[in-house]
């Protein structure tokens, strides 16, 4: 069971308003606005699946090119003694900070993966 929708690439939410009885969520990962509601399952993943197709083909007729969901690049907030600590780690092994950060993040979604068969 999953609580994201997916398609062409792109992760929608999944929530639920009990005052109004509908399903709604919102695509993640990009900084337009694209959201998509529905009264059951089927309607949410439809309007889900029409207000990606909207998005691209609003960009195709403005001719820009589309954001692209998760591009690999994110700020992280940690503390100094942390970031210290990484950073002399890098230095030491003579690597980037980048790959200590994706090595450290890739074990550690290995982990949550077989824990909970993500």
């Amino acid at each position: 069971m999953s609580n994201v929708l997916e398609y062409k690439g792109y992760i929608g939410s999944i929530e639920f308003s009990e005052e109004d009885e509908v399903f709604y969520g919102k695509v993640q990962g990009i900084r337009s606005l694209i959201s998509y509601e529905g009264e059951n399952a089927r309607a949410l993943i439809e309007d889900f699946h029409n207000a990606v197709d909207d998005y691209l083909a609003l960009c195709k007729a403005r001719e820009t090119e589309p954001e692209k969901a998760y591009k690999g690049t994110f700020n992280i907030r940690i503390s100094p003694e942390l970031h210290k600590s990484a950073a002399i780690y890098a230095y030491e092994h003579k690597v980037s900070l980048n790959s200590v950060v994706e090595s450290a993040l890739s074990g550690f979604m290995s982990q949550q993966k077989q824990i909970f068969s993500i």
